[in-house]
């Protein structure tokens, strides 16, 4: 029996949010589908590129807002 998978299903398995019988079933059909092999590798780089992004401000911007949010702080 052939069981297709969701593109849904391949995100949860990439980030290991499937039920245990489920992610087994995703890594028998991993073996034996190269196509879905494939694009399980595009999720995973994907996934990977996306963890090394920057997920901070830098430091022009911090320092933009600190002086925009001191204007409120003036007295007349």
């Amino acid at each position: 029996m052939i069981k297709t998978f969701t593109h849904e299903t391949l995100l949860r398995y990439v980030y290991n949010e499937l039920p245990a019988k489920e992610h087994q079933q995703v890594e028998h059909a991993l073996l034996h589908d190269a196509e879905l092999a494939a694009s399980c590798a595009d999720l995973l780089l994907a996934q990977r590129a996306l963890n090394d992004l920057r997920r901070a401000p830098s430091q022009r911007t911090t320092d933009s807002i600190l002086q925009y949010s001191r204007t409120f702080l003036r007295k007349e």
